[in-house]
């Protein structure tokens, strides 16, 4: 493969990398800042912070001492801590040498292994903190479904075919009992596709049945970030008319087809808004995780389904918005640990793990489905970023822990020239994850 195939025009190019950087930069600095507060908070007295590496554009200093910077290279950032003879929080022997041991106490390396513990590991908790906040956000900006199968907003459909009005209650589809959004989403999706099904609904205080459109059409309801859905331009709300020629009434039928074609190309006839037109997609192997955990590959165009209306929503009160982001950050961690476990093992392609030109087009690809995608896009990143921190590898958070549970089972830290040589091969090791990950960027499909 030509790497200059992977690059694109330079105005994508440029977005594709400012996407990245804010992305990134967002994350480094929550990250950073972790490591930053808790330190102050426990007697750690930090020189720098930094965002960015290389040249300083503009830096100030606080009443605290602290000078805070921003480099021209942002592509990461860093805080120094008193004492450190570098970014990584290496010992500097000759500095440590000079300071009194009150002055000692205010440095990484002197203060009580708690304090040190507490700091390196503030770091990848507040990037945890910082998805369990977006989530939060979220949730309470756009509100959950109520527990009735109650209609918020409908949307338009083909032929003019929607028949459901806000504000209805779904009581039955085709004869099945409905009296929740859950028992409808289930009868719903265990219908037989076809143009139309049997609704019973309150309107107006009065029960009225009639035949209405499919309640999960061929409509797409989300589109995967750098899928072939989403390169060929279709949008949320699309719904799909043929595929292949072949009439598709259900988002199953569209699953159906797209597995038996098992990759090969679909010519796919689009209504958008009163307007019909044709896309061709070829569908791409893709992992995705299962309800019941572990990971599957399939052939995928990347879309999500769309149901005819927007269920009525309510916003949640605290207790209930904390109890729902908390769910979802752990559920995000512990489906990125499986993930993992699942590529160390072979079980899935190694090729899900990506480097920074795959974050990147990652980052730009969210960032023009809208802010929410993109928002949504660094929660999911930050947590990632959390959890590499925490390997255990020298150089990393991780490292710098497995030191200090070394410390607090022997009463000493490692010697000096066992740190310098660990944290050389800590270094060598993640240079090498980074270079294969580049390298998955650049041969993968």
């Amino acid at each position: 493969m030509e790497i200059l195939n992977l690059i694109p025009t330079f105005g994508n190019l440029t977005w594709t990398l400012a996407a990245f950087v804010v992305a990134l930069s967002i994350i480094v600095a929550v990250h950073e800042y972790g490591h930053y507060i808790v330190g102050r908070w426990t007697g750690i007295h930090a020189e720098v912070f930094s965002l960015g590496f290389g040249p300083v554009l503009y830096s100030r200093v606080d009443k605290h001492g602290t000078r805070w910077q921003l480099a021209a290279l942002p592509f990461g950032g860093y805080v120094k801590f008193m004492g450190d003879s570098d970014a990584a929080s290496g010992k500097d022997g000759e500095i440590m040498s000079t300071l009194s041991e009150a002055e000692r106490r205010r440095t990484m390396h002197g203060a009580p292994l708690w304090a040190r513990s507490a700091t390196v590991f503030a770091g990848p908790i507040f990037n945890f903190i910082l998805t369990f906040v977006i989530y939060c956000a979220v949730i309470l900006h756009f509100g959950i479904s109520v527990d009735r199968a109650l209609v918020g907003e409908v949307k338009p459909l083909p032929n003019d075919s929607q028949t459901l009005l806000p504000g209805d209650e779904i009581l039955a589809l085709n004869g099945v009992d409905t009296p929740d959004m859950l028992s409808f989403m289930t009868a719903a999706r265990e219908l037989p596709s076809g143009p139309s099904v049997d609704y019973t609904i309150v309107r107006d205080g009065r029960d009225i049945s009639f035949q209405g459109p499919f309640p999960f059409p061929a409509m797409i309801g989300s589109i995967a970030l750098e899928s072939a859905a989403q390169d060929a331009g279709l949008a949320e709300g699309d719904v799909i008319l043929s595929v292949n020629d072949r009439a598709v009434y259900a988002f199953t039928d569209l699953v159906t087809i797209v597995a038996e074609t098992k990759g090969s190309p679909l010519a796919l006839k689009i209504w958008r808004d009163g307007t019909e037109f044709e896309a061709t997609l070829v569908p791409r192997m893709t992992t995705l995780p299962l309800a019941e955990g572990g990971f599957e590959e399939r052939f995928l165009i990347g879309l999500g389904e769309g149901m005819i209306f927007t269920p009525k929503l309510y916003t949640p009160g605290p207790l209930e918005t904390v109890g729902l982001s908390a769910e979802r950050t752990w559920k995000l961690i512990t489906t990125s640990l499986s993930g993992l476990g699942h590529i160390i093992s072979g079980a899935i392609s190694s090729c899900n793990l990506r480097g920074p030109i795959g974050i990147a087009k990652t980052s730009s690809a969210a960032a023009s489905q809208g802010g929410l995608t993109f928002i949504m896009m660094i929660a999911a990143l930050s947590t990632a970023v959390g959890l590499m921190n925490l390997f255990p590898i020298p150089v990393l958070d991780g490292g710098h822990l497995v030191f200090h549970a070394y410390e607090a089972v022997t009463g000493k830290p490692p010697p000096d020239w066992a740190l310098r040589a660990m944290m050389t091969a800590g270094l060598m090791l993640l240079l090498s994850l980074m270079v294969f990950a580049l390298g998955n960027d650049i041969f993968c499909p």
